[in-house]
Parts: C-alpha cells; structure tokens; sequence
C-alpha cells in the first residue's frame, strides 16, 4: 500500500497542486468548456459532492488575469492544448463567487452572511478604488460592500456593478463564476424565508446575466436547475446541463477509469470491488460515475486502517432531510415504490428538471424528481414513450441512508401513534388483538431488508421504543439470544418474544409454534420468574405484511 496525500475536504484546487495533494485530472472540462463557439451563460446542475466547488476553483485558476497558473496545470490534460492555453490561461478579468456557505435560521441572519460573501470578494479587489479609469460612483458603493453596509438593492445589483468595474480597469470583458447558487434559496426555502431571498437572488443574477456588456460568460453551478422564470427572469442566453446531459459528466465525478487509475496508484486494488458496491452507479447521460466524497474519504481510512470498513460519508454531509420529508409525504402508492427501490428494483417515473423550491413537495412527480437531480436515484433505463425514466438506488451507500432514515421515520411515527389498544393486548395475553394491531402496523409502515428477520426485529422493537417501556433486543440469557423482551415495571410484567420469519404463507402457525418452542429450549424466560409476577412468552412469525402472535 502507499501512502497518497488524499484531500479530503479540500476543495482549493490552487492549495491541491501547491501542496502536492493527489488530484484525479478534470481539466479536460476547460477544454469542453471554451472549444467552439461559447455558450453565455452555462449553468451546471449536479448533486452535492460531486466536485461542483473544486471544478469551479480550477476554472477560477485557469482564467484569472490576476493569476500566473502555467505551473500549477503542468503535466495536466489542459496543459497539452496549446492554443487554448495561449487564448485563455490568465487572460481576463474573472469573478468568482460561492454561495455554498450562505445560511441562516432567520432571513436577517442569512442576508448577513451573504452581504459577508460579498464583502470578502470585494477585498480581494481592493485595487480598483485605486484607479482613476473605475467611475467614482461605483466606488462609493463599493466601499458599502466591502464594508457589509450595503443596502438590499445595492447588494442586488453588486455582482453587475462589480464586473462592470473590472472591465473599466482591465478593458477586458469579465468571466463571472458563481458556485451553488442555490443553496441560499434551499435554505430559505427549509427555515421560512423564501420568499425574501429569492427576490434578492433574483435581482443578483437578472441584473448580472440579461445585457451585461461587461460580461465574456458565466458558469453557474448549483444541485437544482431552477425554473427559469423563478430567478433568471430575462437570461435569454441560458444553456443548462445537468445529470441528463452528456457534455460535460465525465467531470464531475470520478469514472471507472479514474478510480482504477487512483487505486493502482494507492496499491489498492483488491478493494475495487467493494469500492464499486458502494459508491459506484450514478449515471450522468452517458457515463456511470463513482461519488468522488466517498472515494477519497474511504482510501484516507484504508491508509489508516487496512481493514477499515465502507460507511456513508456522504449522509454525514447532510441531514438527508429530502428523504425523510418524501417518506413524512407518502401514501399508500409511494410507499410500495419505495420498497420495491430499498430491496432493489426499480420504478418508473416522470422526472421534471425544471423546479422551484416553493413547489417541490405539490405533486409526487416533484419529489421523485428531486430524489433522482439530489443523487439519491439514478437512471436504470433510458426514457420510455410516455416520457418515464426508470429509476433505482445507485449503490450500497445510498441504501443504507433510505433504510436508517425509514427506521428513524418508523419510531418517530409509532411515538405518537394510539398504541393502547396494542399494549393492552400484550399484557393481557389477548394474542388476537396483538395479531391484528401489529398487522396494522406492518402495512403502515416502508419495509427494508426484503422482509428479512433482521427487519422484523427492528420492528418489534420500534413499536415499545419510547413509549415508556424497557425494551431490550437479542438480550443474552438462559442458553441463547431472545429477540425482543419488554419490562412493564408497574404491573409486574415482562414479556419475551421471539420472532421467526416465514417463507410462505402457510408456514405463519408452523413457524409461530417453532418460536414458542424456542423459547422453551433456550429457557429464555426462566430469569425472570424470581423478579417478575407474571412472564409472558410469544412466539410470533411474519410473511411480508402479515403475521401470527401466539402465547404459551
């Protein structure tokens, strides 16, 4: 094995190659980005760590006039195109903004960041108050911004006003970069002020993108293509790419060749395939790509650990909440499609790209969409006639994050569920009504593990978390592992159950006396008749949605 210096959570391409940190070559995106004729204004749309900021920084280095970048992309694929180097390389003005980090629970709080932002990209141009060629108007404000004291209008038309001082300086028209321009409208939209954001985001890039002379082109990145109509009001020059397209996909993500490249590099290569399971099969038009996060973060703890396990990196980056307010929507209808994804198939569905926040939860077609453009769906198949897409869940990783988010909707949801009439039926050895109320149950709840034991158990158990009760799951006693007992501390009870999954139908009797009887073999509930008044041991078996709960 030897040892890469990996650069997690480094997203500076300039600090990567100065301080020789290891980089998967993307740079053939300049090339496809500035070859032939030039598009605008390009917005690229992918989901979150997928090299969004990092690409954004590599192109800022490229073209910046204020830069000498001839080092940094030697031995690079951009290097060997010489006519492109000699045109571009540090040859205009450039603007490079990143919403990325623009939040706030109140909008006060988020205008102050974003005023924040801008502030410190107006410091890094400090020089243009100091040239009689800048209108002195525009200085005065630019002063306000730099200082955070601008006003809501000023700070919706900075991004024009700033590009066009950089033209008066340099008499070159300006490239603009804007990284994650929808981040500050996602957050607006989760904590109740879109309304208000939007009208400033809007302001910011109508005024910065329609009939700018300043402006050469702009790239725009962001997870979400927003309708049009919604914020670019008046962009007539718009050209989108997102995970549909093929223009630029190789690019953002890591492809197979890149990850074997980066493996045989790490002398790794025995951990390919498990690599693959996990965080391989995202499709972007026509490549199938790795998510570089996961990559990265998994070869860092393999240099650590040689036998360090795959985890989901990328759920830690967020709070996945997309997924679980899609789950707080379902019904009956979607909650059938989602365990046909977690246990591996796949569904067909209408995808719709172009979006607002405000609406993303107004149909299910919405949501599915938003599902597949966030990366927690991919494509399976090509679209259909009727204009489906067949969609899947992408890898190992992924399924783990829709599997603890279900079990997690699953607890919160049996939190404030009637269960009385369960309960009393568990301590009053009413096996019937126990055999209807957790059927119920089953059939209100998403299914995982393909309706393996392993889910059952889980399920019992969610139904006593937090109501009061001690639970606790495959405790060891007498000679083995009972799956559930729960302690009812009040009455004087406890209740042991063992649970068995059936292959068919019929076997729901066979199986639930087999529980029982298990119980008896392993002497489960033999401890507690010295501290308990009253044990109470049910077998209970279970074919999909229904089951069978017998008593001894």
């Amino acid at each position: 094995m030897k040892n890469l210096n990996i650069p997690v959570g480094i997203s500076d391409f300039e600090r990567i190659r100065e301080l020789d940190y290891y980089y998967v070559d993307k740079t053939g995106l300049i090339k496809t980005l500035l070859r032939g004729e030039m598009d605008q204004v390009t917005l690229i749309t992918r989901p979150r760590r997928f090299g969004k900021t990092m690409a954004m920084s590599m192109l800022n280095s490229f073209l910046d006039i204020r830069k000498d970048s001839r080092g940094l992309f030697e031995g690079l694929e951009i290097s060997k195109e010489t006519a492109i180097c000699e045109r571009w390389m540090n040859q205009y003005p450039t603007l490079f903004l990143s919403f990325k980090d623009v939040d706030g629970s109140i909008f006060e709080n988020a205008f102050n960041f974003l005023k924040y932002i801008v502030a410190e990209v107006c410091k890094q141009h400090m020089y243009l108050l100091d040239s009689d060629d800048v209108d002195k108007e525009d200085k005065l404000v630019y002063e306000k911004l730099k200082s955070g004291d601008a006003s809501l209008i000023e700070i919706q038309s900075c991004i024009l006003r700033i590009t066009n001082m950089l033209e008066s300086y340099y008499k070159k028209p300006v490239i603009l970069l804007i990284d994650e321009y929808d981040v500050p409208i996602a957050k607006a939209s989760s904590n109740g002020y879109y309304k208000e954001m939007l009208e400033i985001m809007k302001g910011m890039l109508s005024t910065a993108l329609k009939d700018n002379s300043s402006l050469k082109f702009a790239v725009i990145t962001g997870c979400l293509k927003i309708a049009k109509e919604s914020i670019f009001t008046g962009t007539n020059n718009l050209v989108s790419d997102t995970i549909s397209s093929t223009r630029y996909n190789e690019y953002y993500g890591f492809t197979q060749q890149d990850v074997d490249k980066l493996l045989a590099d790490a002398g790794m290569e025995e951990k390919a395939d498990l690599i693959k399971e996990w965080y391989d099969g995202y499709n972007f038009g026509e490549f199938e790509v790795y998510c570089p996060w996961d990559v990265m973060n998994y070869l860092r703890d393999l240099q650590n650990n040689i036998q360090a396990r795959p985890v989901s990196y990328w759920k830690n980056t967020s709070d996945n909440a997309i997924i679980r307010s899609f789950i707080d929507y379902t019904g009956a209808a979607i909650r059938k499609k989602l365990e046909t994804l977690i246990a591996g198939g796949s569904i067909r569905q209408k995808i719709e790209e172009d979006l607002t926040y405000d609406y993303l939860h107004s149909s299910e077609d919405n949501l599915w969409s938003i599902l597949y453009l966030t990366g927690y769906l991919t494509k399976a198949g090509e679209c259909d006639a009727e204009g489906l897409v067949e969609l899947r869940i992408p890898n190992k990783e992924i399924k783990e994050i829709f599997e603890s988010t279900v079990r997690k909707w699953f607890e919160d949801s049996t939190r404030v569920m009637n269960r009385k009439a369960l309960f009393d039926a568990v301590w009053n050895k009413d096996t019937d009504k126990l055999t209807k109320e957790i059927s119920t149950l089953l059939r209100m709840t998403i299914s995982y593990y393909d309706y393996r034991e392993d889910f059952y158990h889980a399920f019992l158990a969610g139904i006593f978390a937090g109501a009061g009760y001690s639970v606790e799951s495959n405790r060891e006693h007498g000679e083995g592992r009972s799956d559930i007992v729960i302690y009812n501390d009040v009455t004087g009870q406890v209740a042991v159950f063992e649970a068995k999954y059936s292959r068919k139908l019929d076997d729901l009797e066979r199986d639930c006396q087999k529980a029982l009887d298990q119980i008896d073999t392993k002497m489960y509930a033999k401890e507690f008749e010295d501290t308990y008044d009253e044990v109470l041991c049910y077998g209970i078996s279970f074919y999909k949605k229904r089951c069978l709960v017998r008593c001894k």
